[in-house]
């Protein structure tokens, strides 16, 4: 039997892995890492039993996180915004030799991360970062279309759109400038560019995506992920785009409104004689605001979808496939937590195997996965017409836009 910990697991997506971890067999126990011990509490009395315990640890502090990862097995990182925790977290795990799984979802440091590969290699370590939903599923997917279902592959499209989560953290508030405000790549005609989002060539790349679930014509954004950096390493392809949005679309603009206004900045100010910094302010206005917009917006419960579009050629002729992660009554957390501890088991089934540090797409099977998220979520009790479908929708567009559905 094994011990894992998750770290940030008080979090919305870290919490989902924790309850997930906890239900499989493989594990007799299972660490919530968190500096919220209260928030802990509620989550082991949530779990019961004996099975989930609680530790405290500074996701900033090297010493810290070695205190709270001592004698586990495995390391699942939920601790985000990843731009600046990852690498204290990844070195110190690689210094403890513990095999490793992230959800990190920032492009940027995933380059930086990527170069520890020789020094996960040396200390004998698995570590499989970005294992979320976006990335994660998605580059897994686009695997899984690249080697099993077309001969020649052009695109790779990704899509995503969530919202109404129970809570929303400073964390997630970050990311979301931070992903607005750095450069962002996109593989286009086989070579690797960077748009910026409030400038022409990012406001260029704007689309409206129908969604299973969500709906039709729904605003997407271009995404600073990690997929249309590390596809390309590991499939033979022409373009890989990453697109997204968080709904409503009233809450997103808010978001979008003040980084474009420049209050996404650390550099503080001096207000009536006080030091504010802009981005606090930004985010505890924008978590006060949520609330009303969803309530103004009726907006009901969390719901979420993303979408790997992969296009190429079979014997031939053009083909496309769609694949359609859907929820009617998840978002965020179920979206990228369960992904995440779906590869911890893999690993602790000795499935993920390779030694260094590397994206899904470099040391997942893709049939491996597919296979084991469904038996986890039971798919197979899920209806498509259901309000709460939660579930993998596959469609199959031929070379004269015939679309049909698909069984996984």
């Amino acid at each position: 039997m094994a011990k894992v910990i998750v770290l940030g697991g008080c979090g919305a997506v870290g919490s989902v892995a924790v309850k997930t971890l906890a239900a499989q067999e493989i594990f007799d126990h299972v660490v919530i890492g968190d500096m919220n011990m209260e928030r802990a509490g509620k989550i082991i009395s949530e779990i019961g039993g004996k099975k989930v315990s609680a530790i405290q640890f500074d996701a900033m502090d090297p010493q810290s996180i070695k205190n709270a990862i001592q004698g586990c097995d495995l390391v699942l990182n939920c601790v985000g915004p990843f731009y600046k925790s990852v690498k204290l977290i990844l070195r110190a795990v690689i210094e403890s030799g513990i095999n490793y799984v992230d959800v990190c979802d920032d492009v940027d440091v995933t380059l930086e991360i990527l170069e520890m590969d020789e020094d996960a290699g040396k200390a004998g370590i698995s570590a499989l970062i970005g294992m979320g939903s976006s990335p994660g599923a998605t580059n897994l997917l686009a695997k899984f279309a690249a080697d099993n279902l077309l001969d020649e592959t052009d695109s790779i499209d990704i899509f995503h759109a969530h919202g109404g989560e129970l809570f929303e953290g400073e964390g997630v508030i970050g990311h979301r400038f931070h992903c607005m405000s750095i450069d962002i790549p996109m593989y286009l005609n086989g070579e690797l560019k960077y748009v910026k989002y409030f400038e022409e060539d990012g406001i260029a790349l704007r689309q409206t995506f129908d969604f299973p679930v969500l709906g039709k014509n729904i605003q997407l954004y271009p995404y600073p992920h990690p997929e249309q950096v590390t596809l390309p390493r590991y499939i033979k392809v022409n373009q890989v785009t990453n697109k997204g949005t968080v709904i409503p679309d009233a809450y997103y603009e808010l978001t979008r409104e003040l980084c474009r206004l420049g209050l996404a900045s650390r550099v503080p100010l001096m207000v009536k004689g006080q030091s504010v910094v802009p981005a606090d302010f930004a985010t505890a206005y924008i978590i006060r605001e949520r609330e009303r917009i969803l309530q103004q917006t009726n907006f009901g419960s969390q719901r979420g979808c993303c979408s790997v579009v992969v296009k190429g050629k079979k014997d031939g002729n053009d083909q496309e496939y769609r694949f359609h992660m859907a929820s009617g009554s998840q978002a965020l957390g179920e979206g990228t937590g369960i992904p995440a501890a779906i590869a911890v088991i893999l690993m602790q089934q000795g499935k993920v195997t390779g030694k260094g540090v590397y994206p899904p797409e470099g040391g997942v099977n893709p049939v491996d996965f597919i296979d084991l998220i469904s038996k986890v979520m039971k798919l197979g009790e899920k209806r498509k017409g259901d309000d709460s479908f939660s579930g993998v929708i596959v469609e199959r567009v031929d070379a004269e836009g015939n679309v049909s559905i698909m069984d996984m």
